[in-house]
């Protein structure tokens, strides 16, 4: 937010410049990403097949794992299903391993509804610094094919919504969901809260999270001794009870009253929320701009799978910066 503030002299204000201090180790660790025995461990091929039904029925002939370690390769080297198959089957022949290949239909079938545990983020007695965003992702649809070719304009663009939180300590993403266009952030976020175990310190959303409702969640789940910094509009009123017991965003006004804005962001914390836009992005050159399945759950599986790759990424190896200028 501050560049909307400073929009009249933003040339003038000089770009901090920063130098990474462990360049070898994070070189090394941007190399393994593309580490074929970084994806598929020895784990992975002892639990290929499935184990059998004891209920009558047809025996499932490939495990949860097998169609997610599939599903995981085609995501990390950006293939689509039959190049997935193809991919998959020359890795098992250079490995000399005897495993049989899920075919792209088989891939697509049980990527719906693809069981996927919740990997829960438990940080002990260590608080969690919480940085929560969303993005538009798009996903299949042949509008823009028949925009270029016939020069019309279509009536609505077919998007799903991207939730992730992000902590500040750990630079590790605690949570995420996948929802429709029409789910707001602050409706979107129990759910995200669900899948962390332990308390949060601090919480930093933009204005999209602003209102007493997400102040009073946060509150009843992690006491009073959270820090929450949510920027409120320009706009913005105290609430009727505010002189005998204000709020948490009523305090915020009038903190930005009698500061300015800019300096609540420095003294609250909030420029740290510039890491949950740099995480989006980080998505978006990664993972992609779009999602590939059809289907919704198909969607929520390959967003799930994601985010996981995510996480293994930043396990490799972080850079540590420090300022210089």
């Amino acid at each position: 937010m501050p560049h909307k503030f400073n929009a009249d002299r933003r040339d003038k204000i000089p770009k901090q410049k920063h130098r990474v201090t462990n360049w070898a180790e994070y070189n090394e660790s941007l190399r393994r990403r593309g580490d074929l025995t970084v994806w598929i461990s020895e784990e992975a091929l002892a639990l290929w097949s499935a184990p059998r039904r004891t209920q009558p029925g047809g025996q499932p002939v490939y495990s949860d794992l097998a169609i997610k370690t599939c599903l995981t390769m085609g995501m990390v080297f950006r293939q689509p299903l039959r190049q997935t198959q193809g991919l998959m089957c020359s890795i098992a022949k250079l490995l000399g391993v005897e495993i049989a290949v899920p075919s792209f239909s088989t891939l697509s079938r049980r990527g719906n509804g693809l069981t996927l545990r919740v990997q829960r983020q438990a940080n002990g007695k260590a608080g969690i610094q919480l940085v929560v965003d969303s993005t538009g992702v798009k996903i299949y649809d042949a509008g823009d094919w028949l925009e270029e070719k016939h020069k019309t304009q279509r009536k609505g663009r077919s998007w799903r919504k991207l939730h992730l939180g992000l902590d500040l300590v750990s630079g590790e993403i605690v949570c995420s969901d996948l929802t429709t266009h029409g789910v707001g952030d602050s409706t979107a976020l129990p759910g995200l809260l669900d899948q962390i175990d332990g308390p949060i310190d601090l919480f930093l959303a933009d204005g999209a999270y602003d209102g007493d409702p997400t102040c009073d969640l946060l509150l009843a789940r992690f006491g009073e001794g959270i820090e929450i910094a949510i920027p409120p509009p320009k706009n913005a009123m105290l609430s009727s009870d505010a002189a005998q017991k204000p709020t948490i965003r009523d305090r915020q006004i009038t903190k930005i009253e009698a500061y300015e804005r800019i300096a609540w962001q420095k003294t609250s914390g909030y420029n740290q929320r510039s890491r949950g836009e740099t995480l989006v992005g980080h998505w978006k050159a990664v993972i992609g701009p779009k999602l590939k399945a059809r289907s919704f759950e198909n969607q929520k599986a390959e967003a799930r799978i994601g985010v996981r790759v995510l996480k293994r990424m930043t396990e490799l190896g972080r850079p540590n910066f420090e300022r210089t200028a």
